[in-house]
């Protein structure tokens, strides 16, 4: 009926999927919504990795994941490492690493080992899902790379001239000391989400800054992370200003606009440092909160940002590397909502909330996320601003004129019940005047 369609479009303007993970479906709770998945994958994603099959391995893992969570944007670490990987040496370059995703996506044959057929890939476990747009970082450390895979395309949102940026570089300025996102790069994606659906698009950042204890370390970690803060606060948000990058030290990139105000930023990654347990303001709390003063906070409207709480379902455990929470997300929540968070550990799941994308494995699918990487992946569904939906808009044009009436008409002389307004399952001249109200009142 479209009574029913009016309803689903004004609230959620998507239909609605289960989130049961509890009986095996992690899909979203809402179309709508858009997954954002971070995972460091321990240099299981590289060019010369001999172990593309459908075998117990760590590529075999990763793939029946990623096909089980379907992220709309997924955002990995650790990636091209071939020494890592034991399998190679160096780091693959951008172009390999390309061709290497593609492989863990599609599937193929492999041009590294022989022309041999790729048997594990996304697709072949999720064949209706895809990640077309890929961004590999032109930064490396020498060892990987950071990437960023998105379901929508990447545009230009803030008049740069690109929609791609392997990593920012800052004179000093305010808090932020100069440099730039750190020793592997802070890669941001701009990302353009439907019209027909978001009222704005998306900005992604990814990064994994340097790991160790050192004040070397933490040095590194911090500068990174006041850089990265002030590129939220001044060059995405302006500082209150209207204009990009008012006081001119962000080198690169070179905006000529702000963010549009329905267009959050989520930032994520492996930051390499537990908020709970270093005893200092470190990456995460920088990144959401600047200085932390009453009005600098890194979200759009000058409040704080906010990092993500997500923990396993089955226990509670919030620990994503051992006995710490190394991986992030966070995000603007003044314009997007973290709807549901989560990390996900297949070694705590019954045989019940198995995703179907576990059958077949050669071995029991709670080995799945052990085999696959050191850590674990953070997983956040957003609600972000929905465009506004006219239900007097009969033809669905946009505008408002004779030719929608003419429609509404149409449906409900022809016995419609579409033309059902009221949602008593009956046409009658209450319809007609429920229709008429909405479309004189503009909505």
């Amino acid at each position: 009926m479209r009574l029913a369609c009016l309803v689903i479009s004004c609230v959620a303007s998507a239909a609605f999927a289960q989130w049961d993970p509890f009986n095996g479906d992690w899909s979203k709770a809402d179309d709508a919504q858009i997954r954002v998945m971070t995972w460091n994958v321990q240099d299981c994603i590289c060019s010369s990795s001999t172990r593309k099959f459908d075998s117990i391995s760590d590529w075999n893992a990763t793939v029946r994941i990623v096909a089980a969570m379907r992220p709309d944007v997924l955002i990995l670490q650790e990636t091209g490492d071939n020494s890592g990987n034991g399998t190679g040496s160096g780091v693959d370059s951008v172009s390999e690493l390309l061709t290497t995703l593609d492989l863990f996506l599609h599937g193929g044959n492999d041009p590294f080992n022989g022309n041999t057929a790729v048997t594990s890939y996304v697709q072949k476990f999720a064949p209706d899902y895809d990640l077309p747009h890929l961004f590999v970082s032109a930064t490396t450390d020498g060892f990987n790379r950071n990437v960023v895979l998105s379901r929508h395309p990447f545009a230009d949102l803030d008049g740069d001239g690109t929609s791609q940026i392997s990593n920012p570089i800052f004179i000093p300025d305010e808090y932020a000391p100069g440099g730039s996102g750190g020793i592997r790069g802070f890669q941001f994606a701009e990302i353009d989400l439907p019209d027909g659906t978001y009222e704005g698009d998306l900005v992604v950042g990814n990064a994994h800054l340097k790991s160790g204890g050192t004040s070397d370390d933490q040095s590194q970690r911090l500068n990174a992370s006041r850089n990265i803060a002030y590129l939220l606060q001044y060059q995405y948000n302006g500082n209150g200003t209207g204009s990009a990058d008012p006081n001119g030290a962000v080198i690169v990139p070179s905006a000529s606009n702000i963010l549009d105000p329905a267009t959050p930023v989520v930032l994520g990654g492996d930051w390499n440092e537990d908020e709970s347990s270093n005893g200092r303001r470190g990456p995460a709390e920088w990144m959401t909160r600047a200085e932390g003063l009453s009005n600098d906070g890194t979200d759009r409207d000058g409040t704080d940002a906010v990092w993500d709480s997500a923990s396993n379902i089955f226990n509670g455990d919030t620990d994503t590397r051992g006995a710490s929470k190394l991986d992030y997300l966070a995000w603007q929540d003044s314009i997007a909502t973290g709807a549901t968070q989560f990390i996900f550990d297949s070694r705590d799941l019954t045989s019940n909330a198995m995703p179907p994308e576990f059958d077949g494995f050669p071995i029991t699918g709670t080995t799945l996320s052990g085999l696959a990487s050191d850590h674990l992946p953070v997983i956040v569904d957003f609600d972000l601003p929905l465009l506004a939906v006219c239900p007097a808009d009969w033809n669905g044009d946009t505008v408002l004129d004779i030719f929608d009436v003419l429609a509404f008409l149409g449906d409900f002389q022809g016995g419609s019940l579409n033309a059902d307004i009221t949602g008593d399952g009956l046409l009658d001249i209450f319809d007609v005047l429920a229709y008429l109200g909405l479309f004189e009142a503009g909505c």
